[in-house]
């Protein structure tokens, strides 16, 4: 993050660091540090100590854990729009890390660009571009044909899968180009039909990703591929062929029986592969229509939990004897997700649905807690724990309180016409959303 965070910043923190140090030596009474401990979340956000550096946040959950409260409210007295910048359409996510924002967009039908903007001010600093469009089919054009994939950012470096396969790394700085790879040429493996999906997950000196109609690990600073699993020659495996050979859902890395692994969800099935070698620890085929596995899988006290488009909700015990994993699945339900990967608070999944509801799943037995009305087709959602931010694809903004009795709502907000598939980001008191036209940026109270 040193790297792009510029030098006002890291003397504002020296300063607070100062300030605060001085005061608290001082004999000052209980009131006055009460109200300086009050303070330090403001002051924290403003100076950007927290991040959303790719898919679904900092652990890849939807969870944050800045210590800023939410607001009570999204009125415009308790959630202010600070800025908003009039994009090309994109389905990728922004993310924040350090001072900045980065975003994707479609341009001109042709080409894929990667923006920089202040956090603060909403400034553009660089953009980055390559011809990298293409059009789905046309059963799925009325939805457009824009890049899919969020990027992950470590501070130095920026990641982006394009929708023709191509992993691009950028300077977070500059936008200078570092490297690229052209999974298609590289292995001669099919362009993917709807478009590359999977949003890279970085863990230490590499970066995990599905592409090439397989699963890659691949070294941050050089592009070099360290493994590859899977690949073109398995029709119907965990990677899949031709139409079934993009991912729809990204990647987590997780401990399971005291093994770190990757967990990986392919159109056909849900698996972990070994992070030093790639080699297949388990697997379990998951039903889908289409091979429409979206969601990105969730751990839920060392139990994995999904749901599919058509083929219903899971919860699998995975556990080791020796070098072996056996694969147990507890329970199936008809409840159908679809593009909305879920949320766990306090043992519970909450999940937005195919038909449109949301719902509230003890995944210990597998029973529905509540399901509500229809809402949008899509759903992003953001937790601190207590309670969920849920971006509707509509525009409206939702604060619900995490309550396995019943549906809470606190507040609605909509925040405007254009719609909303990306995913949500926030970042201490900040949030960001990016609709087909612009991305906006929220503080709030």
């Amino acid at each position: 993050m040193d790297k792009i965070l510029p030098q006002t910043y890291k003397n504002l923190f020296g300063r607070f660091e100062r300030f605060f140090s001085t005061i608290w030596q001082r004999k000052v009474g209980p009131m006055s540090r009460l109200l300086l401990l009050a303070l330090l979340p403001t002051l924290a956000a403003t100076g950007y100590s927290a991040d959303w550096p790719q898919w679904r946040g900092p652990s890849r959950d939807g969870k944050i854990t800045s210590s800023v409260p939410w607001p009570t409210s999204l009125d415009q007295d308790h959630l202010q729009r600070t800025w908003r910048t009039e994009l090309g359409p994109s389905y990728s996510g922004p993310i924040v890390v350090g001072s900045r924002v980065f975003v994707t967009e479609t341009r001109d039908k042709s080409h894929e660009t990667v923006l920089a903007f202040d956090r603060l001010t909403g400034k553009k600093l660089w953009e980055a571009q390559w011809r990298g469009a293409m059009k789905v089919p046309f059963f799925a054009a009325a939805n457009g044909s824009w890049i899919r994939s969020t990027p992950a950012c470590d501070g130095k470096r920026i990641y982006i899968l394009g929708m023709r396969d191509v992993l691009v790394c950028l300077d977070a700085a500059s936008g200078k180009e570092l490297w690229r790879i052209d999974f298609v040429k590289k292995y001669r493996s099919a362009l993917p039909s709807f478009g590359a999906v999977c949003s890279p997950i970085l863990d230490g000196t590499h970066l995990y990703l599905q592409a090439g109609s397989s699963v890659l690990k691949i070294e941050k600073a050089t592009g070099n591929v360290v493994w590859r699993s899977g690949g073109s020659k398995q029709k119907r495996s965990l990677f899949g062929n031709g139409m079934t050979s993009s991912a729809f859902s990204s990647p987590v890395i997780e401990t399971i029986d005291g093994q770190r692994q990757l967990v990986v969800q392919g159109r056909n099935a849900l698996g972990g592969l070994d992070l030093k070698s790639g080699k297949s620890l388990w697997s379990v085929k998951i039903p889908a229509f289409r091979g429409m596995n979206i969601q990105t899988p969730l751990l839920i006290d060392g139990k994995l939990f999904t749901s599919s488009y058509g083929g219903g909700s899971f919860l699998f015990d995975v556990s080791r004897t020796g070098s072996q994993f056996d694969v147990t699945q507890r329970w199936k339900t008809t409840t159908q997700g679809y593009m909305s990967s879920p949320v766990k608070i306090d043992g519970y999944v909450y999940l937005h649905l195919r038909n449109q509801r949301f719902t509230c799943i003890d995944p210990k037995t597998g029973k529905t807690r509540w399901t509500t009305r229809p809402f949008g087709k899509y759903w992003s959602m953001a937790s601190n724990g207590k309670q969920i931010l849920a971006l509707d694809q509509r525009g409206d903004l939702l604060l619900i309180d995490a309550n396995p009795n019943a549906f809470k709502k606190v507040s609605a907000r909509h925040l405007g016409d254009s719609p909303t598939w990306a995913h949500i980001a926030v970042a201490g008191n900040q949030v960001f959303v990016r609709d087909l036209a612009g991305i906006s940026t929220y503080s709030w109270k």
